[in-house]
């Protein structure tokens, strides 16, 4: 019989034996390092034990094709997002951070345009109108950045036009009592008065939420797994701009899509050298190589013989912009005159403004993983919230024609460049203010042909909806629970909105069709945005769900975040979201 005897050791940890075994960071080494404990064991029992782990490695190592059995360890949690180069903080050298200030001034041309070229004609507007427009967006946009990186979030996020206000303004536009207007300026005019005015009040609704904390309550019960369908969904939701858009000009759209991608991903692999280059720049060189290539489809005449909605998306010269751009113009508030106010414009663009604050969220949400930050306190995303209020008073005062939101595709291109310096984005709002006065410069830009930005949005959004996915690291994804809230919010965020989308197409009114307008427009945009479907129910199903079961809040992932849940908690919360000079003393963060 084997002499029994007493060692004083730890539990067998898998990352003492002898191979090259990760090291924890140092936030998770209190959770997993294993306390001393007193065990009694024979010999004999030791050496069957070593012998088993052993045998168990080996048919491991057998079955992995003779990987390292660290190689079938999970990857540790971050977070911080690792392998970002420049983080919100830090900036690149000034030549360098220009040029990337330019590109994003160049990403976030694509939604102004749009929006405006939606909007402007159905208010009885040219191409005239058109271009004062885009230059007025492009002034209020240049400014609402710089206060949002300044005293906002102070994240690396452009502020820009927002898709949740197209339908309450179209209703708007389409309105009857615009009908008796002969003259299509006057109508114009007529009408952006009713849209500023309905801006200015909806503004106030969102600065309240914001600046009065109500924000920040919702904030507090925000769980990683509620926020992933909404960070998901805020890219993944515009997958309508996207394919469906380049297909428009497949020539012109396919291999700028194809170049973005070789550029982006592939050509840093084979000249390490140069990687940066590529990485950081492959927005602006796709642009220039399609942009070029397009312009000699165009002066060859491949289009002359085209439908006219096939010259307008591949042709260089149709953009109508260029010739009605004027040479030197600085927008003014109340440029279109005394704003109006409609009882149920009001009503409608509230609700929009409610959705593109929750949009903004997601995008806030993106950007601080793709900036290196930490999670935002409650606090500051509330404070990032009141301050996109400050930018939709300024659409409104200005005449924009659309409220303000967070730029998906520029947080995204956050992503691809892996440069999250918030020095970079307020370069390209002086861009923005440069361009927008300077009309003509602008309008050129402004003349790509859409299916290279939409080729660009295939890319831009993808990185979005990757970091929603990130986040589900912070998850138990062997949780049924989790699988549960999971799939049925994102399910439901992509199949509700294609619901009211189709019926709204079909039928040319969303299925609640009630004599009062203005309800008809609410249902028609809370329900028509993806983002903000996913973040009801996941919300939803995550405080109700289980409510009170032990597990619940670590298969949720809040014990990650809840040390970031009031802004003196983490230290690295001040670094990355304290005010510039000191400001905090006098609006403290909570």
């Amino acid at each position: 019989m084997s002499e029994m005897f007493t060692v004083k050791t730890s539990p067998p940890n898998p990352s003492s034996y002898e191979y090259d075994a990760l090291p924890l960071p140092s936030f998770l080494s209190a959770l997993f390092t294993p306390r001393s404990h007193t065990y009694i064991h024979n010999e004999s029992t030791l050496q069957q034990k070593e012998q088993e782990r052993k045998t168990t490695e080996n048919k491991t190592m057998s079955a992995g094709g003779g990987g390292k059995s660290d190689d079938f360890q999970p990857f540790p949690v971050k977070d911080q997002l690792p392998g970002v180069d420049i983080c919100i903080s830090s900036s690149p050298s000034w030549p360098g951070a220009i040029l990337l200030g330019f590109q994003h001034y160049l990403v976030m041309l694509g939604t102004t345009v749009i929006i405006s070229s939606i909007i402007v004609p159905l208010m009885g507007g040219g191409n005239v109108e058109k271009a004062e427009v885009i230059n007025t967006v492009l002034f209020v946009a240049g400014i609402n950045t710089l206060l949002q990186t300044l005293f906002g979030t102070r994240l690396p996020v452009v502020i820009g036009a927002s898709y949740a206000f197209i339908i309450p303004i179209i209703s708007i536009a389409l309105s009857r009592r615009y009908s008796f207007f002969i003259d299509p300026h006057r109508r114009f005019k007529e009408t952006m008065r009713d849209v500023q005015g309905a801006l200015i009040v909806a503004s106030f609704f969102t600065m309240i939420i914001g600046f009065f904390g109500f924000w920040r309550i919702f904030a507090r019960f925000f769980s990683p797994l509620a926020a992933a369908p909404l960070v998901i969904l805020t890219g993944l939701g515009l997958y309508a701009l996207g394919f469906p858009q380049l297909a428009k000009c497949i020539e012109v759209g396919l291999p700028a899509l194809v170049a973005v991608v070789f550029l982006s991903q592939y050509v840093p692999h084979f000249m390490k050298s140069q990687r940066a280059i590529f990485d950081r720049f492959a927005i602006l060189l796709s642009v220039a190589i399609i942009w070029a290539y397009a312009e000699i489809l165009t002066a060859a005449g491949a289009y002359d013989k085209r439908p006219p909605k096939t010259q307008f998306s591949c042709r260089t010269d149709r953009s109508g912009l260029i010739s009605a751009a004027p040479w030197i113009r600085v927008p003014y508030p109340f440029q279109w005159g005394r704003p109006s106010f409609n009882a149920g414009d009001v009503v409608a663009v509230i609700a929009a403004a409610f959705v593109a604050s929750i949009e903004s969220t997601g995008t806030f949400i993106a950007a601080s993983r793709y900036a290196s930050a930490t999670p935002m306190p409650p606090s500051v995303l509330s404070r990032g919230i009141g301050w996109l209020g400050v930018g939709i008073l300024l659409d409104g005062l200005f005449g924009t024609g659309s409220g303000s939101t967070a730029s998906v595709e520029n947080a995204g291109l956050l992503g691809l460049t892996r440069v999250g310096s918030r020095r970079v984005v307020q370069i390209s709002a002086l861009f923005m203010l440069f361009f927008s006065v300077l009309g003509k410069f602008g309008a050129v830009l402004a003349s790509i042909p859409l299916p290279i930005v939409a080729a660009l949005y295939c890319v831009l959004f993808a990185y979005v909806a990757a970091a929603g996915l990130g986040l589900l690291q912070f998850c138990n994804l062997n949780s049924f629970r989790t699988k549960f809230i999971l799939g049925f919010s994102l399910f439901m965020g992509l199949s509700v909105p294609q619901y009211f989308n189709e019926y709204l197409l079909i039928s040319g009114h969303g299925p609640v069709h009630t004599r009062s307008t203005w309800f008809n427009n609410v249902i028609q945009v809370i329900f028509s945005s993806p983002a903000t479907v996913a973040i009801i129910v996941a919300f939803f199903l995550d405080s109700t769900h289980s409510y009170g079961h032990s597990s619940v809040r670590r298969d949720s992932g809040r014990h990650w975040w809840g040390k970031f849940r009031n802004f003196g908690t983490d230290a690295r919360s001040e670094e990355f979201y304290s005010l510039p000079a000191n400001l905090n003393r006098f609006f403290p963060s909570f």
